[in-house]
Formats: structure tokens, C-alpha cells, sequence
């Protein structure tokens, strides 16, 4: 139960003709500690509660517990979720050998596109598209959970 992945800024929407797959997503965090985050996620048809824990110095490692529940349950939860709820589309590419998950947000973090790649060693290579930009892992204010406190809006950049 452990997730290892690395998160990237996106310079373009070129990743849109590449999609093989693209789902709505509504989330929102019962808890947003830093050492621990608990989401409630409807992605699509289905919907999830992850438990998140701290990630490790260089933010690619951390431990993740998710578990499938009822779209009812997740609305339900939904309500009682701290303030900002997260929405985007999750596109999905296939690039390589390996599936980059690519998030344009909505809402108070409009504008921000962030693809995400998971690995199964912190060291595995992979080949780069050529619309993914800076790399982001490590830097918290890219975390769903942090975006919720302070949208993408809010930064002034």
C-alpha cells in the first residue's frame, strides 16, 4: 500500500488528443493533517475513501489506503468535508510504458493542469511526453488536499 509518483506541471493541452480516457472528478478531505489526509472521491461512476499518509523528504513515496463505497455514501460525506471542494477532469495517456494521469482543474484552481505518473521503484525511468513541463513532486502546494486551503487562485502567480 504504498504509492510512488511524480508530479509534473503540463505546458499544453496537447495530452487531450492523446487520451485513450477522461473522467469528472468531485473530492473533498475530512481531514487534511499534514501527516495524514482522509479524501472522499467520486470519480466518474464510482466513488472512493483514500487515507493518505506523510510522504517521505523528496515526496514521491507515501502510504495509501483507499477503499471503494457507494456514490450515496461519498455525497453524503461530501457535505461535511472541510470548505473548497476539488473539481477537475482526469485525463489518461498512455505514453511509453506508462499511463500519465493528467488533472485540469476548475474552480477556485482554474488554470492549473498537472499530470502525474506512478512508478513502481523511486528510481524507474520513463519517457517524457513533450507537453509535460516543470516538475512539481515534493512541492506541497501541488497536493489536492493543500489546493483545497489555498486554490491555484489564490497564489497570485
Amino acid at each position: 500500500m504504498v504509492e510512488i509518483e511524480r508530479k509534473f506541471l503540463v505546458l499544453s493541452e496537447a495530452f487531450k488528443i492523446e487520451a485513450f480516457k477522461n473522467t469528472k472528478i468531485v473530492q473533498g478531505f475530512l481531514n487534511t493533517h499534514k501527516e495524514r489526509t482522509v479524501r472522499v472521491r467520486i470519480k466518474g461512476e464510482k466513488a472512493f475513501i483514500t487515507v493518505k499518509g506523510i510522504s517521505n523528504t523528496e515526496g514521491t513515496t507515501r502510504f495509501e489506503w483507499e477503499k471503494e463505497i457507494s456514490v450515496l455514501e461519498a455525497e453524503q460525506l461530501l457535505i461535511i468535508c472541510e470548505p473548497n471542494l476539488i473539481e477537475k477532469t482526469r485525463y489518461e495517456v498512455k505514453y511509453g510504458n506508462h499511463i500519465f494521469e493528467v488533472d485540469e482543474f476548475y474552480g477556485e484552481n482554474e488554470g492549473l493542469i498537472i499530470a502525474e505518473i506512478e512508478l513502481t521503484s523511486e528510481n524507474e525511468a520513463f519517457i517524457k511526453p513533450e507537453w509535460l513541463g516543470k516538475e512539481v513532486t515534493g512541492d506541497v502546494r501541488y497536493y489536492n488536499s493543500l489546493l483545497s486551503k489555498t486554490p491555484y487562485r489564490n497564489w497570485g502567480i
